[in-house]
């Protein structure tokens, strides 16, 4: 599995599906998915994959640089149900599917949404990697150059893989996935939505060179949750034995939360070909996470585009964009 700032042959999406979670916005959150897509279009290919019932609508919000994809989903958080994306030693593409279960089974149904990897593979007749694992795209980050990391609070829990050991788990992402060492975070165990998912904690800029959200304020039930998980990092070397060089991007204001599922991650951004699109939450702090990405990302074009609706949903811009490697 490539690092996500590799170069990209496209990136996947998935159009809004289930209404009960934005229930009064859901008409405001396509509005949203389709500004990110024309964003993201501007940069590389952009494939959304959307309902039959849905397809006229999103061609028509999306307009005509997405090219829409017809496959019956669920819903619409494509890093997760979509495929993890995998090349050769001769540059040629698979794709691993993981079993989806909906975050350990929090949502229902969810049967179009397993067979949404496979459906993408078949879509550009690649090869399938296939696991028995419970796992979301989410859940992982890589280098590109033999580490991953993950968090123990997420894979290691009772509602995705019970039964089986952290070596189990471990050596099953090292088959699957191509890398030599795997990295356990703690997580974030008052995640309700996706038990601590790796992209609402940190990113990756380059080998060895991370992303880490911060609070400030030690009143936040998370204050100590971030240090905990970045002090596990700093810790740890990578593949290459490399010690991770840190920079902090600041956590929203939980004041500022709509609602219990409310993303607040500046983190979980999305890395494109020539740009880095990054929410923008219409606060004071936009500006110097803009800045902050700047520094880390000095060859891309940074754009902070509104959130939205989209944050209510309970993920961000990385939750809903997958990255097919070139």
């Amino acid at each position: 599995m490539p690092g996500e700032f590799e170069r990209h042959a496209a990136t996947w999406m998935a159009w809004p599906a289930r209404r009960e979670i934005w229930g009064d916005l859901f008409a405001e959150v396509k509005s949203d998915y389709a500004s990110l897509a024309q964003t993201i279009a501007r940069f590389e290919p952009l494939y959304m994959v959307a309902n039959s019932a849905d397809a006229d609508e999103a061609r028509r919000l999306c307009g005509a640089r997405v090219t829409i994809i017809e496959y019956p989903i669920n819903d619409s958080w494509a890093r997760d149900s979509g495929p993890v994306f995998l090349v050769d030693d001769h540059g040629g593409l698979a794709a691993s599917a993981w079993r989806f279960t909906a975050w350990g089974g929090k949502y229902f149904p969810h049967d179009q949404d397993a067979e949404l990897a496979r459906r993408i593979a078949a879509h550009l007749a690649v090869t399938v990697v296939a696991s028995d694992i419970a796992l979301e795209g989410g859940a992982i980050l890589v280098d590109g150059e033999g580490t991953l990391i993950t968090t123990e609070s997420c894979l290691l829990n009772a509602n995705r893989n019970p039964g089986l050991s952290k070596h189990e788990i471990e050596a099953e992402l090292i088959r699957v996935l191509g890398v030599r060492k795997v990295i356990w975070l703690p997580g974030d165990p008052l995640d309700v939505e996706t038990d601590g998912h790796i992209d609402g904690l940190m990113a990756l800029s380059a080998p060895a060179r991370a992303l880490f959200e911060t609070s400030d304020n030690r009143a936040d039930v998370r204050f100590e949750i971030l240090r905990e998980n970045r002090r596990a990092l700093e810790l740890q070397t990578d593949a290459r034995g490399r010690s991770f060089e840190i920079a902090s991007i600041e956590e929203v204001d939980r004041a500022l939360s709509r609602g219990d599922r409310y993303c607040r991650s500046y983190v979980n951004f999305y890395i494109l070909n020539d740009a880095v699109v990054a929410p923008a939450y219409g606060l004071p702090s936009d500006v110097r996470v803009e800045a902050v990405l700047r520094k880390a990302f000095t060859c891309r074009t940074i754009v902070m585009l509104p959130i939205g609706a989209i944050a209510v949903g309970g993920g961000g811009f990385h939750c809903i964009t997958q990255q097919q490697p070139t």
